[in-house]
């Protein structure tokens, strides 16, 4: 016989919602996507489930790893659990929206299902609240999207925000005017991924010594702005190279512009978890809470290469704030005041009730006994003569 304990396992990965942490999520969820619509953006909610070959398409080609399928039984077409809202949003904006004015902005906020989970994020179902912005390469909307998702997240409550600005495309770049490809050049990526000095001192030293110098200083241009904004507009870059370079330090200006005391780090080699930007990218983080708050970017929305920019398809760029870590980061809510209702108490006595923002829990007792039900069923009030008398003093 199969034990009740063993009935409430769940798959590694996911967990059951449970009082009261399932209604302070959700509230933070709809606190998020309130804050997006009143800065001019509308709401959409994608289904849950796709058929794979559109789900996977452009930009959420980079989450097929991360995708559980099945079968359509009626179409008998394949079908993909999502594991990335963006993707759905962004085909939303190329497909039924084609006909809406750009810049066209979009938020949405539900779950996530992935296959696997991160050292840093083991859960594989979360909630996801995140806002894009389709239709314009214009750098003010990159520092349009740091700003807000920063002051969003100031909205809750969190502060000390640390945004993380990288450029992904920067050093595909650099290795492509290198002519550096092949076996080198992932060698030369897993290096600089790795923040390994010495390895890329070896690597790079086979393609010469400007090359050698041009990879170090790549890798030495991390950290506060104020120290590696200077080094990074001096590195000896041209073409798509130094045009993206150039895109990064154009957004930090106007971040810093709008918003001076902004704590912003710059990182001009960091690419994992960026596989479908194809330019300035960020990361936002809180001081002692695991995991980041939220990520975002430019993207090409539509296209099947998502990084090759002169192919058909739409500027984009947006953010995704995830709800798991943002609760890591917020104290938890005093819970609202709950009147236990006795039997025989009229309707609208309990909307009144609830009017006044108390909750209400509908009694079969009366007399002494109600006293007892409520304090067995954890309430902080008891209805007494039409008046809500706190447990503790009766």
């Amino acid at each position: 016989m199969t034990k009740p304990t063993e009935k409430a396992l769940l798959p590694a990965g996911l967990t059951d919602g449970l009082p009261p942490e399932a209604a302070f999520e959700a509230d933070i969820r709809e606190r998020l996507v309130s804050a997006f619509v009143q800065r001019g953006f509308d709401r959409v909610s994608p289904p849950l489930v796709e058929f794979e070959d559109n789900l996977l398409a452009g930009t959420g080609a980079a989450m097929s790893g991360q995708t559980f399928r099945l079968m359509d039984p009626i179409s008998q077409r394949m079908m993909g659990l999502r594991a990335d809202i963006t993707p759905q949003a962004a085909r939303i904006a190329t497909t039924r929206l084609a006909h809406e004015p750009r810049p066209l902005r979009l938020c949405y906020g539900g779950e996530v299902l992935r296959i696997k989970g991160s050292q840093l994020r083991p859960e594989r179902q979360f909630t996801q609240a995140g806002a894009e912005l389709i239709g314009t390469s214009d750098a003010r909307a990159d520092a349009e999207m740091v700003l807000m998702a920063a002051e969003t997240l100031n909205g809750l409550g969190i502060e000390n925000i640390k945004v993380d600005l990288c450029q992904p495309t920067l050093v595909p770049l650099v290795m492509q005017s290198l002519s550096i490809e092949g076996a080198a050049a992932n060698e030369m990526r897993a290096a600089l991924d790795a923040k390994d000095a010495a390895e890329v001192k070896t690597l790079s030293a086979a393609f010469g010594p400007e090359a050698k110098s041009l990879f170090v200083a790549l890798l030495a241009a991390s950290g506060p702005v104020e120290k590696v904004s200077g080094p990074i507009a001096g590195l000896p870059l041209s073409g798509a190279a130094a045009e993206a370079r150039d895109a990064l330090l154009a957004t930090v200006k106007l971040i810093e512009q709008a918003d001076p005391a902004l704590d912003l780090t710059l990182d001009a080699v960091e690419n994992r978890g960026f596989e479908y930007h194809s330019g300035v990218t960020f990361t936002l983080f809180a001081p002692g809470v695991r995991g980041e708050l939220g990520t975002g970017g430019r993207y090409i929305a539509g296209l099947s290469d998502t990084r090759q920019a002169n192919t058909d398809g739409e500027a984009a760029t947006g953010f995704t704030l995830f709800l798991d870590s943002i609760l890591r980061a917020l104290p938890r809510p005093k819970p609202a005041s709950k009147v236990y209702l006795p039997d025989g108490v009229t309707r609208r006595a309990g909307e009144e009730l609830r009017r006044q923002g108390f909750r209400t829990l509908q009694g079969y007792a009366t007399g002494s006994a109600a006293k007892t039900e409520a304090a067995r069923l954890e309430c902080t009030h008891l209805l007494v003569d039409g008046t809500p008398v706190p447990l503790d003093g009766l």
